[in-house]
């Protein structure tokens, strides 16, 4: 069984992890292709890619183009540290469940403890 100093330790190195973030975008990158009808060719030619960063923002979808390159390799870091934050922010939550549950145990534990020794020391005298 996890101890509350474990699970305390654990719940510190994540809010310390969560702290060295310092750049995140919500959302997910995609390739759009655009087809162009060019004078002279029967079929459309297809041309791209095009990087789109999506997200969604209450009920609407916000669209923003990342130019190839460096803007990219920087959009696509920023939605991996989001990710990065999500997992972190359930860990951290999930370990706060634990640490109220281990803590409400302990309580329960002690105060039936104290009930035993009160009632023995009563029945002595």
């Amino acid at each position: 069984m996890e101890t509350i100093e474990a699970i305390e330790t654990r719940r510190a190195a994540i809010a310390k992890e969560m702290c060295s973030i310092r750049s995140l975008r919500r959302g997910t990158i995609n390739e759009q292709f655009v087809k162009v009808r060019r004078a002279g060719r029967k079929e459309p030619v297809k041309l791209g890619p095009y990087y789109v960063l999506s997200r969604n923002d209450g009920r609407k979808t916000v669209s923003q183009r990342v130019s190839a390159g460096e803007e990219l390799e920087q959009a696509r870091r920023d939605v991996a540290e989001h990710k990065k934050f999500v997992a972190l922010c359930r860990e951290f939550e999930e370990l706060t469940e634990r640490l109220g549950q281990r803590e409400r145990e302990e309580a329960q534990y002690g105060q039936e403890k104290k009930r035993r020794r009160s009632r023995s020391s009563k029945t002595k005298r």
